[in-house]
């Protein structure tokens, strides 16, 4: 095949599967299509909480794993780390830890030759929120595990988010407030006490309550949709992500 020809067919490849982040990366090859490298930024951003937790885990210093976490996205930004992916790489969860992995083992040395607060870093990410949220119970599991479960917690929370956001555009903020307790099948509050805070029949609560469960199961698909490289993976990696919360 022609260059050219190869040119032409990953950007048809990238046009066909826009419509998920991770596939427009893939599709892109070697990323010289300019969407892709958006789009592998965007969840390079999104997703960097578990690879921070992973390395928290296996590293005692913080500013050490914070320089490596920051260091590493930088080096996966700038250079061809997608024509070396495993083979799994269809799914971004399995293709970060793969080339994490692989980073800390080959060129750990380099970066923590970084120089804190030197130099104009092309990368930048806020630590303090996760460094606050990190509790003696992490000790318990392994690297391995905190990634998984990370993951998990990272890509909720930008579902619900995602779900606040729409309601509050849509003028019903206090509505996702109150009954947000119902999306996970919470048993400590109900109905009754809580429709006429917003001037709701109870049944009018609990229709409400369900729209926005339905429309949360929308937004977790698509949110699982932007990782995958296909749609048949989105069922396996739901059952992977509740999974990580029984073990």
């Amino acid at each position: 095949m022609k260059s050219s020809d190869k040119s032409n067919l990953q950007r048809n490849n990238a046009d066909q599967f826009a419509t998920t982040q991770w596939s427009l990366v893939l599709a892109a090859g070697n990323r010289s299509h300019e969407e892709s490298n958006r789009a592998l930024e965007k969840l390079c951003r999104a997703y960097w909480p578990p690879l921070y937790a992973y390395v928290r885990r296996r590293v005692s210093d913080v500013h050490q794993a914070q320089d490596l976490t920051q260091a590493f996205f930088e080096r996966l930004l700038e250079k061809e780390y997608l024509a070396d992916a495993d083979p799994e790489r269809g799914r971004f969860r399995s293709f970060l830890i793969t080339a994490f992995k692989r980073f800390l083992a080959k060129e750990h040395g380099k970066a923590t030759a970084y120089k804190r607060g030197g130099g104009q870093r092309t990368f930048t990410v806020d630590f303090e929120p996760q460094d606050r949220n990190w509790g003696e119970r992490q000790n318990s599991l392994t690297a391995q595990q905190i990634y998984e479960r990370q993951w998990a917690v990272t890509l909720l929370d930008r579902v619900m988010t995602r779900l606040r956001r729409e309601m509050e555009r849509s003028g019903k903020s206090q509505q996702f407030h109150l009954l947000k307790v119902f999306i996970g099948g919470s048993e400590s509050a109900n109905y009754a006490t809580i429709a006429p805070a917003l001037g709701l029949s109870e049944s009018a609560a609990r229709m409400a309550a369900s729209r926005m469960r339905r429309r949360y199961r929308e937004l977790l698909r698509d949110e699982i949709a932007q990782t995958v490289d296909s749609q048949e993976d989105i069922e396996s990696e739901v059952q992977q992500l509740f999974a990580t919360f029984s073990e």
